[in-house]
Order: C-alpha cells, then sequence, then structure tokens
C-alpha cells in the first residue's frame, strides 16, 4: 500500500478505537476487548485480508509497548495511594505468582493432557494480572485506597519475575535447575529496583534544578528517563520491566514541574502504545484456531480464577491486615490482559513445540474471562462490602518555574471534598516567602484578603520562593486533607 493509504487506515483504527473506548467504559470492560476485535476484524480473514503472522516482530513491539504502558502506570500512580500496601503487592507479585503457576499447572497436566514444559510455559504466561486491564476498570469503582493500591502495585511489579521464568522455560528443554532459577530471578528483580529508584531519583533531582524552556519537554524528559531505566538495566542482566515501573512511579511523585501535563502526555501515550498493542495482537490471532482450544481454555480459566488466583492471594498476604472481603475481590479481579498474549509470543519465537496452541488457549483464556470478570467488578465490590463514596482526591497542584526571577507559580485547584473549603487565608500559615496573589472563582479572578475563605472549586495561584515551593506544596496538601488544624496533629502533607 502507498504511504497515504497506510496513514488512513492507522488514522481510521485509532479513532474507532477511541470510540470503542467510550463504549468498553459503559459497559464496564477492559477496552482490549475491542481494541483486540479491531485486530481481527482487518486480519486475513477479516475484508481487508491483511496478513501479519511474524511472531518475532510480535514480540519485539509488544514488549516496547509493555514498556510504554508500566512506565504510563507508574507516572499515574500516587505512591500516597499505594505505599501501604507495597509489601503486600510485592508478596503476591513473587511468592502468589510462583503458587499460582505451580496450581494452573499441574491442572494443565492432569486436567488437559499437557506435558510439564507446554504446561508451566502456560501457567507462567498466565500468571501476571495487567497493568493495563487493571488501571482501566479499578481506578473507575470507588474502592478502598488500601485495596486499589495493592492490585495497582501488584499489576505494575509482577510482570518482571513472570518474564524471567518464561524465558527460562523457553530456553531450555529439561527442567531448569530451581535454585539458579531462584538465584537469577533475586539479583534480577533487586538489581532492577535499584536500577529504577536511582535513574528516577536523579532525574527527579536534574529536572527540578533545570529550568527547561517549554513546558511540553518535561513530559518527553520523563518518559525517556523511564525508557532509558529499562535500557540500563538490561546491560546489567536485571528487570527492565522493573525498573521501568520503579523510575516512573518515582519520577511521577516527584513533585516536578508541569506534573499533571506530565501525567496527560504519559496517559497519551499509554492509550497509543494499548491500542497498537491489541490491534496488533488481534491481527497476530489465526481465527481459525481459536474454536478448538475454546475447552481447554475454559477449564484453564476457570481454574485460574476460582483455585489459583483466590488460593494465591490467601496466602501470599498472611501476615498482612486485609479483610477476607478484600481478599476474595483481589482475586476475583485478578484480570489478565495483553502481557499473557505477548508473554506467549515468547516460546513461539522460541520454537517450542506446541506454542500455537499455547498462543490459541491464552488468547481465548483472556478474551473470554475478560468479559465475565470486567462487567462483575462493580457488583463483586458490593457483593464484598468494599464499595466506598469517600474517596479523598489529592489536591491538584502544578508547578511552572520561573527561572529569571528564582520562583515558582503553583496552580493550585481545590476539589469538591478538600477540607480546605471554608479556610481563610491567613490560616493556611504558608511559609516565609510563599503567597496567594490571585482566586479564580466561578470564572471571575481577584486578589485575595488575609481574611478571605476559600471554596471547593477555586483555583488559587501562588506564587513561592525556589527554595519553599516543595514546603509550601507540603502545607497545602496538609490543609487539604486535615483541614486548618492540620499543623497541630504534625500532618506534613507527605
Amino acid at each position: 500500500m502507498h504511504l497515504d493509504i497506510w496513514l488512513l487506515l492507522g488514522a481510521t483504527l485509532v479513532l474507532s478505537a477511541i470510540i470503542a473506548v467510550r463504549l468498553s467504559h459503559q459497559a464496564g470492560l477492559p477496552t482490549l476487548l475491542a481494541y483486540m476485535g479491531l485486530g481481527l476484524l482487518i486480519g486475513e480473514s477479516g475484508p481487508l485480508h491483511i496478513r501479519f503472522d511474524n511472531a518475532e516482530l510480535a514480540e519485539t513491539l509488544g514488549l516496547a509497548a509493555l514498556v510504554l504502558i508500566l512506565a504510563e502506570g507508574g507516572v499515574t500512580t500516587s505512591w500516597r495511594r499505594v505505599r501501604p500496601s507495597v509489601p503486600a503487592a510485592l508478596s503476591v507479585s513473587t511468592l502468589g505468582t510462583l503458587i499460582s503457576i505451580v496450581v494452573v499447572a499441574l491442572a494443565a497436566m492432569w486436567l488437559v493432557g499437557m506435558e510439564w514444559r507446554p504446561a508451566f510455559l502456560l501457567a507462567a504466561v498466565l500468571a501476571p494480572t495487567d497493568a493495563a486491564a487493571v488501571f482501566s476498570v479499578l481506578r473507575r469503582l470507588p474502592l478502598p485506597s488500601r485495596l486499589t493500591g495493592l492490585l495497582e502495585a501488584e499489576s505494575g511489579f509482577n510482570d518482571a519475575p513472570v518474564v524471567i521464568i518464561v524465558v527460562a522455560l523457553s530456553a531450555h528443554t529439561t527442567a531448569p535447575n530451581l535454585a539458579e532459577l531462584l538465584g537469577v530471578m533475586v539479583y534480577e528483580l533487586v538489581a532492577g529496583a535499584i536500577v529504577g529508584v536511582a535513574i528516577g531519583w536523579l532525574g527527579a533531582q536534574a529536572l527540578r534544578r533545570v529550568a527547561l524552556p517549554a513546558s511540553g519537554l518535561y513530559p518527553i524528559a520523563v518518559l525517556s528517563l523511564s525508557i532509558g531505566s529499562y535500557g540500563a538495566a538490561s546491560l546489567m542482566h536485571a528487570s527492565g520491566f522493573l525498573a521501568v515501573y520503579v523510575s516512573a512511579l518515582v519520577l511521577g511523585n516527584a513533585r516536578l514541574p508541569h506534573r499533571p501535563a506530565t501525567r496527560g502526555f504519559a496517559e497519551g501515550v499509554g492509550w497509543l502504545a494499548q491500542i497498537g498493542l491489541f490491534v496488533m495482537l488481534g491481527l497476530l490471532a489465526d481465527p481459525g484456531d481459536l474454536p478448538g482450544q475454546i475447552l481447554p481454555a475454559l477449564v484453564i480459566g476457570f481454574v485460574l480464577l476460582l483455585v489459583a488466583r483466590p488460593l494465591s492471594v490467601v496466602l501470599s498476604t498472611i501476615g498482612f491486615r486485609l479483610s477476607w472481603g478484600e481478599k476474595v475481590f483481589a482475586s476475583w479481579a485478578g484480570l489478565r490482559g495483553a502481557v499473557p498474549i505477548v508473554l506467549a509470543t515468547i516460546p513461539m519465537v522460541a520454537d517450542v513445540e506446541h506454542a500455537d496452541r499455547l498462543f490459541a488457549i491464552v488468547f481465548n483464556i483472556v478474551v473470554l474471562f475478560t468479559l465475565l470478570q470486567g462487567p462483575t467488578l462493580p457488583l463483586a465490590s458490593r457483593l464484598c462490602r468494599l464499595t466506598s463514596d469517600e474517596q479523598t482526591r489529592e489536591l491538584d497542584v502544578e508547578a511552572a518555574p520561573l527561572e529569571e526571577l528564582h520562583a515558582d507559580l503553583l496552580e493550585v485547584r481545590i476539589p469538591g471534598d478538600s477540607l480546605m473549603s471554608g479556610v481563610e487565608i491567613f490560616e493556611l500559615r504558608l511559609p516565609p516567602g510563599a503567597s496567594i496573589t490571585l482566586v479564580v472563582r466561578d470564572g471571575a479572578s481577584f486578589v485575595p484578603e488575609s481574611t478571605t475563605p476559600l471554596q471547593a472549586g477555586d483555583t488559587l495561584l501562588v506564587v513561592t520562593t525556589a527554595e519553599v515551593r516543595e514546603a509550601t506544596e507540603r502545607r497545602l496538601r496538609a490543609v487539604s486533607r486535615k483541614g486548618r488544624l492540620a499543623g497541630w496533629f504534625g500532618e506534613k502533607g507527605q
């Protein structure tokens, strides 16, 4: 085809995917189903007859898209929300993943008649929950922050150990040495986390001190640092997936200038990566191979949903303060998406026997059980009595550096549930060097007095010296969460 035809086709696909986002949002489904449906529609069996059967290219593009999706997930994840859940998330994404692999592999051997290698490969490929699917569905539900933090952090952390296992199983025709595999896994995970923290912290320090000439450069810098951490970790034979998620998490919570713009840019890149990834996977799937693997997919899928996932969640969260309702919901909310399908291309590239069958089973499980789990999550949250109407929104603060004045301009939006509503200007007790210069309310702006009460929906323009910007942000966030008496309770706004 000519370039103009490809551009027209690409634009049409993206616009169709955007429409599908709206429809799937109303139905409570992860958007991956609509995207993969588009891929199947334009594939070799569809009206356009586009043939795509290059598993090696699909693996490369799929892993690249996952890097972007993980970067977006890290940048847009609130560390304050997930921090209490990180120990439990690490346990679920490591110990829980291993438990799930063993249970599903045994079921595949006993119930489906697979040999040990394809059985364990199938189990490993299906082990990780999908970041894109989890983020797209769970962030719409008013769940307790501890639970959403657990599920979001788990989906960001669990790709790394699974990739190590899948690659090892694909490369060995005999059972790999478990002690050696465990040692490699520990090294890759620890080193990947260190690389991610180091690059994220160093990048944040640099971006705080260097005022870039255009606001649009900050999102590009943040995303480039996150992607760069993947490459740096890979050069050290560490986990690039963990590095990119951790570095993005550090950068996304580092109080950098133009944070809302950075998050918006990351979300746009993440959506584009999801669209391209899912459409490509739909193209790669052969509709003729899928019906014959529906029965084994249902058997394995129900074992995963009703046995392996609950067992892995319950055992790996022993000692953590999770209610039974939270454990039940976490078991049901283990959504699978693009990650298992991308991982299923690794055995295909390695010429593992029956890899095509494995891919078809995984594809069927993702589609069928997303249709089952996605729409029922709101009902599951109500049955588990987890729905919460009291979600405190984080105060939205955007900083713009004023380089020549050695100062910063903060744009602060007061959400509807903020305890800052009703607080008078002088009661904020901002640090010396910070001043509220303008209030925008109902489309009109005015210079406030010290006794001017703030209201929900107000936008404040705050000028601070560079030295007290972070202290000013901490104080504003503290008052937003605790009210005018925040300082009396020792609230630091972290």
